[in-house]
């Protein structure tokens, strides 16, 4: 009397079934827009995104490498909430010395009152729980085609 956990099995996956993280499938009609930051190959990331990543944490020996993650990522998740649907890129995190700056492309089609209330919001209140100024540098386009860098 064999039980089933007693078998042994051999499992193998289909070969041709290849996923490749960091890529967009092409589409049939070409409908497709990629930002800039899309349309970089995984391979090249280390040449055309380093600038967006570089920052001051590194100067103190990685003491604060966790605490700048989970900073960056609450930064991110708190700018898509705060300007629902208005963010055409990704939100770009960059520390100079204390500041912390904030940048990306937002759509203008929104009324210029609600953009300054916005962005007086954000600082105020990622000043108050990151503990350090936060600076918004914000640029707008008045088209979401405009910010098409390849269309796949």
């Amino acid at each position: 009397m064999f039980a089933w956990f007693s078998r042994r099995a051999f499992s193998t996956t289909n070969s041709l079934c290849k996923k490749q993280a960091g890529r967009y499938k092409p589409s049939k009609h070409k409908g497709k827009h990629l930002t800039y930051e899309q349309a970089c190959p995984p391979y090249l990331i280390a040449h055309w995104k380093s600038w967006l990543s570089w920052n001051t944490g590194g100067m103190l020996d990685g003491v604060r490498t966790a605490e700048t993650v989970m900073d960056d990522m609450f930064i991110r998740k708190f700018m898509f909430g705060t300007f629902h649907r208005l963010f055409l890129t990704e939100v770009i995190v960059k520390r100079r010395h204390n500041m912390i700056y904030v940048g990306g492309v937002i759509d203008q089609s929104t009324l210029p009152r609600k953009i300054y209330f916005l962005t007086g919001y954000t600082e105020e209140l990622l000043s108050y729980v990151l503990k350090c100024p936060v600076k918004l540098e914000l640029q707008s386009v008045p088209h979401r085609d405009d910010v098409t860098y390849r269309i796949v």
